[in-house]
């Protein structure tokens, strides 16, 4: 028995459920739906190919030689794409194809040239003939037109027009045989009427062509000279690049003082040199102040590890058995130590500051906070000298508090170091405009006039610091300038030898707000 391929539904409480019939006639209708889609795409293609063949062969030819010329294209560019060429030779083929580039205008001008240099002739031959009488009835014979550049001439039953009317004809006219031989139909209205020059051409293209002929010939020459004497431009014109490339691959930290010379080039390339051996200046100097700062490094860091290995092996040999060497050992590897740390803790804050990865946490305060800290921990530190705080009013900026405070006591551990006993030391801080100037003042012995440009120089001591035994690494006003050019402000320096030296810091304030 078949099934029944109409739709039917059962209600099962109260709603309304498909039953097979229903599922089935459903998917009848897709398979339907997908062969009738199937049937059309099919007699789309037939169609498609019916109406190639109905192509003319012309057009599939050309369709033919289209693709083949894509395919031709696309492998030679892909073998040019893969072929190394040395700079000297795409020179001389980038100068011949420009040279190849102008060779058709330079024909085109040459042919209007020489056309516009047969007018006066042609003028000529046109007054001669006028002067007689046609022969014939409103032309003239051959005999009248010997030796002449005409191979007729008649006159018009009806002229032309002289005003702008007349020229379309003209044009038309002039071009009228042009298909039935190499010759054009010259107008000019005479004393006869209309009169049509006939001008045969063979003889001034064959003239042309060889003139045409022999200039495309020498630019083909001079293309053939530009790429076999290549070698040529290369020592010219390009030597001096050769030269750049050569000494920069002889540069090495053993020669980086080696330049390349700009003599006997011009324009673009002396740049070029210039520029380079500018670039090499900064390589040169950054590169000697690297290895300036690791041989001072490594100096600062010999000291104490000699000093540290001399009071071990001493220690070795005798602390076992005396206390007092056992104390003097303890205690100065501890102040060895004490300053290598420092001295490594420097080295971290200058080489983050030449990665840029110095990190500063920005807050507003009051730099009296820190002058006031820092007046009563230096009459702790020390008793032997006279601490003054200047009277100041309060300022507000903008900075980190605690690289503030770590460059004034830089400034301050200076005075101490460097002021005799007895001596006085003033921290001073006053409002001047927009800026807050924090200053240290000491009565110490002062610094040379000579040492005063080198004194924020890592590692720089002067003779008087290295002679007072005081320990230093000579990296504490190069961190100080650094974090004063952080917060956008700068250090300055007053000293007289033997009356003493004051450092002043300004530091941007915040601008002042109204009160209400």
């Amino acid at each position: 028995m078949s099934r029944s391929k109409q739709k039917t539904a059962v209600t099962l409480d109260g709603q309304t459920v498909e039953t097979e019939n229903s599922l089935l006639g459903r998917l009848h209708t897709r398979i339907e739906e997908l062969e009738a889609q199937q049937e059309a795409e099919k007699q789309a293609r037939q169609e498609r190919k019916e109406q190639r063949r109905q192509k003319k062969p012309s057009e599939r030819l050309v369709a033919v030689l289209n693709g083949m010329s894509r395919r031709v294209h696309g492998a030679v560019m892909g073998l040019l794409s893969n072929l190394r060429l040395s700079l000297v030779l795409r020179v001389a083929l980038y100068a011949s194809g420009q040279l190849l580039r102008t060779t058709l205008p330079m024909l085109l001008a040459v042919s209007v040239a020489f056309f516009a240099a047969q007018a006066p002739a042609l003028d000529r031959s046109i007054d001669r003939i006028l002067t007689e009488q046609p022969a014939q009835t409103n032309a003239y014979d051959a005999g009248q037109l010997l030796d002449q550049p005409f191979s007729a001439v008649y006159v018009l039953e009806k002229p032309l027009e002289d005003d702008l009317r007349g020229w379309p004809q003209r044009v038309s006219l002039f071009f009228s045989e042009i298909r039935q031989g190499p010759r054009v139909l010259l107008y000019e209205n005479t004393i006869l009427g209309g009169t049509v020059f006939v001008w045969e051409l063979s003889e001034p293209l064959r003239i042309l062509s060889v003139l045409l002929g022999t200039l495309l010939a020498i630019d083909l020459l001079r293309v053939g000279y530009f790429i076999r004497h290549r070698k040529r431009l290369n020592q010219k014109v390009l030597k001096p690049i050769t030269d750049m490339a050569e000494t920069a691959a002889t540069l090495s930290a053993n020669n980086l003082s080696d330049r390349i010379s700009v003599e006997g080039t011009k324009n673009e390339l002396k740049d070029l040199a210039l520029v380079i051996n500018g670039m090499l200046d900064r390589i040169e100097l950054s590169y000697n102040s690297q290895k300036q700062f690791v041989s001072d490094a490594s100096h600062e860091l010999r000291t104490p590890i000699a000093v540290i290995q001399g009071y071990i092996s001493m220690l070795q040999r005798w602390g076992k058995t005396d206390p007092e060497v056992l104390d003097e050992g303890i205690t100065a590897i501890a102040q060895e130590t004490a300053s290598m740390k420092e001295l490594v803790e420097r080295l971290l804050f200058l080489a983050r500051h030449d990665k840029k990865t110095l990190l500063l946490e920005m807050e507003d305060f009051d730099p009296l906070e820190i002058m006031s800290e820092l007046h009563r921990e230096a009459k702790m530190l020390s008793s032997k000298h006279t601490f003054a705080l200047t009277p100041a009013d309060n300022a507000m900026v903008h900075g980190d508090k605690g690289m503030m405070k770590q460059l004034m006591r830089i400034l301050l551990d200076n005075a101490i170091k460097y002021t005799p006993e007895g001596g006085s030391i003033t921290l001073g801080m006053k409002n001047d405009g927009d800026a807050c100037v924090l200053s240290v003042e000491d009565t110490g012995a002062g610094i040379a006039l000579k040492d005063l440009g080198k004194i924020f120089d890592r590692f720089y001591r002067c003779d008087e610091a290295r002679k007072s035994q005081q320990s230093g690494h000579g990296l504490g006003l190069s961190i100080a300038r650094i974090i004063a050019s952080a917060h956008g402000g700068k250090i300055t320096v007053r000293s007289k030898v033997g009356v003493g030296t004051t450092f002043s810091v300004r530091i941007p304030t915040l601008p002042q707000t109204g009160k209400e």
